[in-house]
C-alpha cells in the first residue's frame, strides 16, 4: 500500500501568511481591494450551467500578485463552485517531464485539498505524455512555488464545499504538438466525467529590470501582445508571443487555451493586468501579472 502523499505548504510564511487567520485576512483584502483587486468578495450564484471554464492566474507573493489572482478566482467560482480544479503548473527548478500527482493531498493553512484520483487516473490511462511522478512535486521540487500559490485561493473560495484538485506540472518548453496532445488527453477525460471541472494556468508575465517610464511602457507592450492573442483565442500566436518574452508559463497558458477550446470555449477575456512596479510605485526589477478567463 502506497503511503499517503501530503505535499507541504512550503511557501507559507514567506510568499503568503502561514497563520490561518492572517491568511484569511490577506485573501479578503486581495478580493475586496478595488485599485488592483476586483473590489468584491467571492460569491456563487449556484447556477446549473457553467460558461467560464478556465483562467490564468499569477503566482508571485500575495503582496504583489494576490489581487490580480483574485480576479480569476472570483470569476471561476461566480457561476457555481466547481467539483474539481485542474491546476497547470510551470517549472522554475529544472523538471523536464509532464507529470501529475495521482493521489494524496496538498497542505494549505486553510485546510488540505484532496487530489481527484478519478480524474488523475483517467488521464494516465489514455495519455502517452503525462506521467505519474510524485518527485515532481515533493522533496527538492517543493522549492517550486507556482502551483502551491494557487491553492489557498481555491480553499478560500470553496467555502464549505470539498473541492478537489488535480495538479499537473508541465516542465520545460516543448513543441506545440505536445501541448496539443496534453490538451486532448485532459479534455477527453473532462468530457467523459459528470463533474464540474475548471482549469487554471499558473503563470506570471515578463520579468525584467526597469529604469524608466519608457522602459515600463515597452515592458507592458510586450505582455499586451501575449494578452491580445489570449483574448483572440489564438493559442499558436499566444505561445509564439510568450516565447519572445520572459513569461514563465508559456506552456501552461497554451495548454489551458487548447484544452478549453476543445471544451467549446469561444472567447478569452482580460480581467486585470498590472506590474510589480505599479504596486511599488517605483522602478527596479519588474514582473507582470495577468488575470484572464476563457468562456464558452
Amino acid at each position: 500500500m502506497k503511503k499517503l502523499v501530503i505535499r507541504k505548504a512550503s511557501h507559507a510564511g514567506s510568499w503568503y501568511p502561514k497563520n490561518r487567520e492572517d491568511l484569511n485576512r490577506e485573501l479578503e483584502y486581495c478580493f475586496s481591494e478595488s485599485e488592483f483587486g476586483p473590489g468584491s468578495l467571492p460569491e456563487t450564484l449556484n447556477q446549473d450551467t457553467r460558461t467560464i471554464i478556465g483562467g490564468v492566474s499569477p503566482h508571485a507573493g500575495y503582496a504583489f500578485s494576490g489581487r490580480c489572482a483574485a480576479h480569476t478566482y472570483l470569476n471561476l467560482f461566480k457561476e457555481k463552485i466547481p467539483d474539481t480544479i485542474i491546476v497547470l503548473g510551470t517549472d522554475h527548478v529544472g523538471y523536464g517531464k509532464v507529470a501529475l500527482l495521482a493521489d494524496g493531498q496538498w497542505e494549505t493553512p486553510l485546510g488540505n485539498l484532496q487530489i481527484d484520483s478519478d480524474i488523475a487516473n483517467g488521464i494516465l490511462d489514455i495519455s502517452n505524455t503525462i506521467v505519474e511522478d510524485r518527485s515532481a512535486f515533493t522533496g527538492f521540487m517543493e522549492q517550486e512555488h507556482n502551483i502551491e500559490i494557487q491553492l489557498p485561493f481555491i480553499k478560500y473560495c470553496s467555502k464549505s464545499k470539498d473541492v478537489k484538485i488535480l495538479t499537473i506540472k508541465i516542465g520545460g518548453r516543448k513543441d506545440y504538438e505536445v501541448y496539443e496532445q496534453i490538451s486532448t488527453d485532459i479534455s477527453s477525460v473532462i468530457k467523459s466525467s459528470n463533474k464540474d471541472i475548471v482549469i487554471v494556468a499558473s503563470s506570471d508575465m515578463s520579468h525584467k529590470n526597469i529604469t524608466s517610464k519608457q522602459q515600463l511602457i515597452d515592458f507592458k507592450k510586450v505582455d499586451q501582445d501575449v494578452i491580445d492573442a489570449f483574448v483572440a483565442l489564438d493559442p499558436e500566436k499566444t505561445l509564439l508571443n510568450a516565447l519572445k518574452t520572459t513569461v514563465c508559463g508559456a506552456q501552461t497558458i497554451t495548454t489551458l487555451m487548447l484544452t478549453c477550446m476543445k471544451l467549446d470555449a469561444t472567447k478569452g477575456e482580460l480581467l486585470k493586468y498590472y506590474t510589480s512596479s505599479d504596486i511599488r510605485g517605483e522602478y527596479g526589477y519588474c514582473v507582470g501579472y495577468f488575470s484572464g478567463i476563457l468562456i464558452k
